[in-house]
């Protein structure tokens, strides 16, 4: 009914820390130099911001399906109270429930699979240094 709601807060406060982390990493970055970077010479490390922002991505999109299909189904209305769940107490206490539980095991889900793709993402860049170093 409402499960959506406990990851679109998950997503406002990622979102907001990875926009905060991403214009403190650019007022820290050198100046970048005209023409095009050599990646031969070295290979940068992926920013959290851009991890972040990863999973800004799979947060913000899980949450527009799910209110998209919440909508479908008529559980979302576009007059107040916007839940048909909080017509009656005892529809009220069916939905809190699910926000405390299956509210934050879908963003437990999505963050761990987010830190998987984060491990591999780190995986293939260590790999790629030791290429680059080997050829050198």
């Amino acid at each position: 009914m409402a499960c959506f709601i406990v990851p679109a807060a998950e997503a406002i406060i990622v979102s907001a820390v990875a926009y905060s982390l991403k214009k403190k990493e650019q007022k820290l970055d050198v100046p970048h130099v005209e023409g095009k970077p050599d990646f031969s010479e070295k290979v940068e490390k992926i920013s959290r911001s851009r991890k972040l922002g990863w999973l800004s991505y799979l947060l913000w999109g899980g949450v527009f399906l799910l209110a998209f299909e919440h909508l479908w189904h008529g559980e979302i209305v576009p007059f107040p109270p916007f839940l048909t769940a909080m017509y009656n107490a005892d529809d009220t206490r069916v939905m809190l429930l699910e926000m405390a539980t299956v509210g934050p095991a879908m963003c437990a889900v999505v963050t761990s699979a987010w830190g998987l793709i984060c491990a591999f993402a780190d995986l293939k860049v260590k790999r790629l240094k030791a290429a680059l170093a080997g050829k050198q």
